[in-house]
């Protein structure tokens, strides 16, 4: 069932413009897992994301609070996006500790960097991003490994300038 995307971004003008059809096509209770290097782009994926969603606040990164949540409308209702940066995670077990599973409730959407510091704890993704800087750009590749992930890859609407 796994769909994938792909596409090359040319510079930080093409990460915002992938995080603005992001925005566009996020639904309740989505879990994206956000996969690079440090320095990739995935919390300026996100900061775009949440921009385009309808944040007009300082978007920061959660690298030492662990997660930031946001609240915006989609579709006229108001949902919470909680933005979670796992990188100075010790453990697993941190992640249950901290009680961020119970975020994951069908209804936030919870984009998270640094997946792998929490597995096998963390729940499935519905869509992963695979970033990877290339050249003066990046290389991004979507993949959605749910039916609810498959519908938002089903909803982007995003062409990178070639």
């Amino acid at each position: 069932m796994t769909e994938h995307f792909k596409a090359h971004l040319h510079d930080e003008a093409g990460t915002a413009a992938l995080g603005a059809a992001l925005a566009r096509a996020l639904a309740p209770g989505l879990a994206i897992y956000l996969h690079g290097d440090l320095g990739a782009g995935k919390t300026a994926l996100t900061r775009a994301l949440l921009h385009a969603a309808g944040h007009a606040g300082h978007v920061k990164s959660p690298t030492y609070t662990l997660s930031e949540p946001y609240t915006v409308q989609l579709d006229g209702q108001s949902v919470n996006v909680i933005h979670f940066d796992l990188y100075r995670m010790g453990s697993a077990e941190e992640f249950l500790d901290a009680g961020f599973r119970e975020d994951f409730d069908g209804r936030n959407i919870c984009i998270v960097e640094w997946p792998e510091k929490a597995e096998p704890v963390l729940p499935p993704a519905d869509l992963n991003i695979y970033l990877n800087v290339a050249g003066t750009g990046r290389d991004v590749e979507l993949q959605a490994s749910s039916e609810l992930g498959l519908s938002c890859l089903h909803r982007l609407k995003f062409a990178p300038n070639l």
